[in-house]
């Protein structure tokens, strides 16, 4: 039978953070970086500049994964007095995609940092 002092443990082990369960089970510390951009070329290569900079210094890179495309959709009146009825209906379309480098070395990152992308892409990067 367990007593209260092992199932205190137990529940203080599954409690653990990430971070400290990614160092016991070996995992590689790895950059995800997301990117997101109104149009679906400008966004492919900016993330084909990403790649191509990854590889240059021998970085593992997984991805791009694209993600779903976010949608906003606006509808206004087209008069504001007789043609009550009419509208028009107008949409932004949010492209994103994300990318891991595994295990990446500090030129790298510093290579990722002086990246130039084309403006209208926006990158969001977390170290894991």
């Amino acid at each position: 039978m367990a007593t209260p002092k092992d199932t205190a443990k137990k529940e203080a082990a599954t409690k653990a953070p990430r971070a400290r369960k990614a160092k016991e089970a070996g995992e590689a510390p790895h950059l995800r970086i997301r990117v997101r951009a109104y149009e679906h070329k400008i966004l492919d290569a900016s993330l084909r500049q990403i790649m191509d900079t990854a590889a240059r210094y021998d970085a593992e890179v997984n991805g791009p994964v694209p993600l779903p495309t976010e949608i906003k959709k606006y509808t206004v009146n087209r008069s504001s007095f007789i043609d009550k009825n009419s509208r028009e209906q107008f949409e932004m379309r949010v492209h994103k995609r994300l990318i891991d480098i595994v295990n990446p070395n500090p030129k790298v990152i510093e290579a990722l940092t002086n990246l130039s992308l084309p403006s209208g892409v926006n990158i969001d990067v977390k170290m894991m």
